[in-house]
């Protein structure tokens, strides 16, 4: 039986508490709001504008819209971000959970499993992901007696909205942007973690649960660091053709 402290490495389906869980997600979900608005919309001066002009005109739920399909899809989200990072090392190094104890992986093959895992998670989370930043960027409050509704009822009718709209190509609009932030940065997100996690763990012993914490802390600002600037190109164009301008393409977008 594996111990609570073990590395993502030796058994990446018991460490799932070093990426985001559920609560993670809930407690997250405020600053995500945000930080989408911030990002798509130029009616903010700052963080402290957002945050004091949603909660006035919204309320604290206006926080947590678009909530319910992350919350949903997590599980699933984390399952094959955890088991394709699991099966890639296992390809890679041709050895079990086991053996890794004695002979840990390189660091180029965690990078390209976590590569790996991300680029699969990306493709997977897209739809969800789409329907998130539509419903944040939603700064209607709850609708009142002779006021227009809100463009999307909620996910399912957003969802449905985007399909009879666009198409099923358009609940994955933005995805190639997703894509490309997250496979880079989940490689650098296990790497990190696992080098902080070896860095601080003798030899043949599992890392504490405070280790633990710590390096899946810092691995996610390194790795978040570095996803910025393609998260703000995806949040533009998955938002693309609402409010704002339609982008011809990622590289337009940018430009």
């Amino acid at each position: 039986m594996t111990g609570a402290g073990e590395s993502v490495i030796n058994n990446p389906g018991r460490r799932r508490a070093s990426g985001p869980g559920a609560l993670g997600l809930v407690l997250g979900h405020p600053f995500d709001t945000v930080k989408v608005r911030l990002q798509t919309q130029t009616t903010y001066q700052g963080i402290i504008d957002c945050m004091v002009k949603t909660y006035r005109h919204e309320s604290l739920l206006g926080f947590f819209k678009g909530m319910s399909f992350p919350i949903v899809s997590i599980a699933v989200v984390n399952s094959i971000l955890f088991g394709v990072y699991s099966n890639a090392l296992l390809v890679l190094t041709a050895t079990s959970h086991q053996e890794r104890r004695a002979q840990p992986p390189s660091y180029t093959h965690v990078f390209i499993a976590g590569c790996t895992g991300g680029f699969l998670q990306a493709y997977c989370l897209a739809p969800f992901d789409l329907i998130k930043v539509r419903l944040q960027n939603q700064t209607e409050p709850r609708a009142q007696p002779g006021s227009p509704p809100p463009r999307y009822q909620g996910p399912v009718h957003c969802a449905a909205s985007i399909f009879q709209a666009e198409g099923p190509r358009g609940l994955f609009r933005g995805a190639w942007a997703l894509t490309l932030r997250d496979t880079p940065t989940l490689g650098i997100y296990f790497v990190t973690y696992e080098w902080l996690c070896r860095q601080s763990t003798p030899d043949g012993q599992n890392p504490s649960s405070a280790t633990v914490l710590v390096a899946g802390g810092f691995a996610g600002i390194t790795s978040w660091v570095t996803a910025t600037p393609l998260d703000v190109i995806k949040s533009r164009m998955q938002m693309a053709g609402l409010e704002q301008r339609a982008y011809r393409g990622l590289l337009d977008c940018v430009h």
